[in-house]
């Protein structure tokens, strides 16, 4: 009878060890992922107003479509979880001003005028936000993306830069 007690007692201490545990590791992800990332030295994009007088950009197209690339969309169907996420690859830094995505329903996000440089990448949030250095939000209300569905990336002349099907 004492042994069946201590094997109980053993296993909700167990349990509670693994409960705390994920508490305090996602405390410490929450607070790593609000203020520490966020204030990260590498540059991700530099706003067009705070650009070096003569600095280069590859203007409004990079050097080829394989420069930027729509690494992935996540959390689709979720409005709080849906991201796609961009990253430069090409030389120097391209103005991605102007430039938009869309999905196959017509929703268009239009990015601000931005410069994203080699090597940066850039999340667009489908919620509601306040843009930051690595982060840009859509401010819709309803969830855009659906699985098997298409993200397409334009220029600012209109021009398909790059497509990817959501997982």
């Amino acid at each position: 009878m004492i042994r069946g007690m201590d094997r109980r007692r053993m296993l909700l201490f167990l349990l509670l060890n693994v409960i705390v545990s994920a508490c305090v590791t996602g405390t410490i992800l929450f607070y790593y992922d609000r203020n520490l990332r966020a204030t990260s030295p590498v540059p991700v994009f530099v706003p067009k107003s705070q650009q070096e007088p003569g600095s280069s950009t590859t203007g409004g197209n990079p050097a080829s479509s394989g420069d930027i690339q729509i690494v992935s969309v996540v959390g689709a169907d979720n409005l709080g979880a849906e991201v796609i996420i961009l990253r430069y690859l090409g030389e120097g830094q391209v103005d991605l001003g102007n430039w938009q995505i869309r999905d196959e329903d017509g929703n268009t996000f239009l990015f601000p005028s931005i410069a994203l440089v080699k090597g940066g990448a850039v999340q667009i949030h489908t919620s509601a936000g306040t843009n930051t250095v690595v982060d840009l939000y859509w401010n819709m209300t309803a969830p855009i993306w659906e699985s098997g569905e298409t993200a397409s990336l334009y220029d600012a002349s209109g021009k398909l830069i790059e497509s990817y099907k959501v997982p």
